[in-house]
């Protein structure tokens, strides 16, 4: 691909990342969060499928059983722990906290994968994880929303090597709307079991809705799979550290919030391990799963 062309998908995926934390944040005002990823990614799903009616579907019980598996890692629970996390912890905070997903790429794909990064990549990860210890572990008393964000972080992680590995005999389009759904649909359940459902129709509300599936939702995922499919999984998502800079200031512009000193540190550390995990990403043998 293109390096240019490849660069501005990276920038704009990560930036509907990061614009989906103070957005998302915005819609619990109208909806509890498992109901609202649930309305977002049913929407989302629902939209695209019908876009990409024409193209090839999974084949057989073995692929939609692959893209329902991929849903539930990269939809349900990623954006499940992402929004759940905000009731104790800022969209900031959540945002530099799921960003660490790269850096557990690699110790994945090292322990089950039997791939060979450099010494300079684990320093990238040791710095990594020293980010995540200033994040959330300077605080006078941890929060359930840093370890619920640092799940989804996982999930994240799983997902990016799931679409990896099984990726190559979808229709990457098709994939994303169905595991949208997939997900979509275990969000609704999970939010009939755990929350008392409900939507708050408004202008603005309904305006949050539609922004967060049709452009944080359809764009991004078609995009984000679109960028694993055509190159290397790691050295993709080593970018994903731009999303929490996005994340970070339209929390600032959006919702006033003002980053503490230890999250920006934190922060820092995130990004600098990020970028030498990226700056020499030649494994021996990567992720033949």
């Amino acid at each position: 691909m293109n390096k240019y062309k490849y660069m501005s998908l990276i920038v704009v995926t990560t930036l509907l990342m990061g614009i989906a934390f103070p957005i998302g944040k915005i819609g619990l005002n109208y909806a509890p969060p498992f109901f609202l990823m649930g309305l977002r990614y049913l929407l989302a799903g629902g939209l695209l499928a019908l876009i990409v009616a024409k193209r090839p579907r999974p084949r057989g019980r073995k692929q939609w059983l692959q893209a329902v598996v991929i849903g539930l890692f990269q939809t349900a629970a990623v954006m499940g722990c992402v929004y759940y996390s905000m009731y104790w912890i800022t969209s900031s905070e959540s945002a530099i906290i799921t960003s660490i997903s790269p850096l557990i790429v690699i110790i994945i794909a090292t322990l089950f994968a039997g791939a060979i990064y450099s010494r300079r990549q684990w320093l990238g990860v040791v710095l990594g994880f020293i980010g995540v210890a200033f994040t959330f572990g300077l605080h006078l008393s941890l929060q359930p929303g840093t370890f619920i964000s640092f799940g989804g972080a996982a999930c994240f992680a799983a997902a990016t090597l799931l679409i990896k590995r099984w990726g190559p005999g979808f229709d990457m389009t098709a994939l994303a709307a169905y595991q949208m759904l997939a997900g979509g649909v275990a969000l609704l359940l999970i939010s009939g079991f755990t929350e008392h459902p409900y939507f708050t129709i408004s202008i603005k509300s309904v305006s949050v809705l539609l922004w967060l599936a049709i452009f944080c939702s359809i764009i991004q995922f078609s995009i984000w799979f679109y960028l694993l499919r055509s190159g290397d999984a790691a050295k993709t998502s080593s970018f994903l550290f731009l999303a929490p800079f996005f994340g970070v200031l339209s929390s600032w512009l959006l919702l006033g919030e003002q980053v503490k000193w230890y999250a920006l540190v934190g922060g820092v550390f995130i990004c600098i391990g990020i970028f030498l995990v990226n700056w020499e990403n030649k494994a021996k043998r990567f992720i033949e799963i």
